[in-house]
């Protein structure tokens, strides 16, 4: 009777397993075609990691910044038809064009890293969600600012805040930043910041020095930067603006009428 009920079950799971849809993962190519993948997406300038035939975490990040730049369903799955789309593209472009700097598409949900030439390396991110949240007893939204900015102020290794954890931040506005976090989500869902997958968090920190200009654009908001990238006293004059959210001026009135401008907490924004 035992054997009968274990025959019967094990009949019953075979059918249900054989009545499951199939899965497409990236082991459905075959090692040479990622690898393939790999190499044209890293040509195309998608942060791909090793070109070693390997469906690592890398190249699914590659495989969401090319879905998201080129309005695909974000499927995070390498198959035959994602491999077709990939010989077919071309290089992805920033909007301006002539001098080193970092773009925030925040329509696609990507991060441009221009040089001189217009190459670029691009990554997925998640930015603000535009939601109602709570930091040190005050009511703010989740939105991250568009416009032209500049790093002014770096961290490295992580960095412990009230909304959490960040890695290697590059501060462009007041708690706004670039910065490597444990959950990168698809669409936007940080409290404003602008989050980059762990593992270009570090060699993103190294190519985005002090003064590294950065746009922010969605639809309607696009703003050139090409004049602060041919006068530096403009640049330097965004680097303080960037960080006054982060001072309050005090005056002494007995001693003197000039401001001084001392630092408070920065609230870092994740």
């Amino acid at each position: 009777m035992r054997s009968l009920l274990t025959t019967c079950l094990l009949l019953m799971l075979a059918s249900i397993a054989s009545a499951q849809p199939k899965s497409n993962h990236a082991s459905s190519l075959t090692r040479a075609q990622v690898k393939e993948a790999e190499q044209r997406l890293a040509d195309l300038g998608y942060w791909t990691g090793p070109v070693d035939g390997r469906f690592d975490s890398a190249t699914r990040w590659a495989l969401i910044a090319f879905q998201k730049y080129e309005g695909r369903a974000i499927t995070e799955k390498l198959t035959i038809d994602e491999l077709e789309a990939i010989r077919a593209s071309a290089s992805p472009e920033g909007r301006d064009k002539g001098y080193a700097h970092v773009e925030v598409d925040l329509d696609r949900q990507v991060l441009m890293i221009v040089d001189e030439t217009n190459n670029s390396r691009i990554l997925p991110v998640s930015t603000g969600n535009n939601k109602l949240f709570m930091s040190d007893g005050q009511e703010s939204i989740a939105y991250t600012p568009r416009g032209r900015f500049v790093v002014y102020e770096k961290s490295f290794g992580w960095e412990n805040g009230q909304l959490g954890s960040v890695y290697y931040a590059n501060y462009i506005s007041g708690g706004v930043a670039i910065h490597g976090y444990l959950t990168v989500p698809n669409q936007p869902a940080s409290h404003g910041c602008i989050r980059i997958p762990m593992f270009a968090a570090r060699e993103v920190s190294k190519l985005l020095k002090l003064g590294t200009i950065v746009l922010v654009y969605d639809t309607v908001s696009f703003v050139s930067a090409k004049e602060w990238a041919r006068d530096p006293k403009l640049k330097e004059a965004a680097m303080l603006n960037g960080a006054a959210p982060d001072y309050v001026d005090h005056t002494d009135a007995s001693k003197t009428k000039t401001p001084l401008k001392k630092a408070r907490p920065r609230i870092t924004r994740t």
